[in-house]
């Protein structure tokens, strides 16, 4: 069961409009396969942050903390598909959260084939050959945007031009729910000193 909806999954990267339709009207998708797939982005784009040659990298290795790196791409993954699922609500968009999820989680897997190669080669390029680097790791973002476009195209049923405006206000929505995040976030901890600031003033006065 797992490899065929692992086989599907090399399927949709390579035929989206196909892969998405099926992902959206014949539950062919598979949300925990997904949210591996997010996972084993976050931990290669850790691992090329770490072990990538140092004519490419110039980032302290001894610096990177794996796991706050993973959990920013995890926040960045559930921030993107909770901003466009209120976002496609609004516009009478016809994929469900799940899809959004399955969608995005599905879309990252070229990035994980490409992050791979990329960390290897640039541990044997010299300083002129850094292009072949950077040639694999934007052909893999590039791969990535055009699924992410297709996907928001299949299962919201929409128009190429009303994809992209509703990928404009889905990161404007992502940048809201982190202000608004930012705000509840000062208000909790103001209240909190606020409280041990009384509970202190009780205490010395008893």
């Amino acid at each position: 069961m797992l490899k065929e909806k692992v086989k599907y999954a090399f399927y949709t990267i390579t035929h989206p409009s196909n892969g998405f339709y099926e992902i959206r009207h014949r539950q062919k998708g598979s949300v925990p396969l997904a949210i591996l797939f997010v996972f084993l982005f976050a931990v290669c784009f850790s691992a090329n942050r770490q072990y990538a040659g140092f004519v490419v990298n110039f980032v302290n290795p001894m610096e990177v903390n794996s796991l706050t790196e993973m959990i920013t791409v995890f926040v960045l993954f559930i921030l993107f598909c909770v901003g466009n699922w209120s976002v496609t609500c609004l516009m009478n968009g016809e994929g469900r959260f799940k899809d959004i999820v399955t969608m995005t989680g599905y879309s990252m897997l070229p990035m994980i084939l490409t992050q791979i190669p990329a960390i290897i080669i640039s541990n044997f390029v010299v300083q002129d050959e850094e292009a072949y680097y950077y040639l694999i790791l934007y052909f893999g973002i590039a791969w990535f945007v055009l699924l992410v476009i297709t996907g928001v195209m299949t299962i919201h049923n929409y128009t190429f031009g009303k994809t992209l405006i509703t990928l404009i206000c889905t990161f404007v929505a992502m940048f809201i729910i982190i202000f608004i995040a930012l705000l509840l976030y000062s208000l909790l901890t103001q209240v909190i000193a606020f409280v041990q600031s009384v509970y202190n003033e009780i205490v010395l006065r008893m």
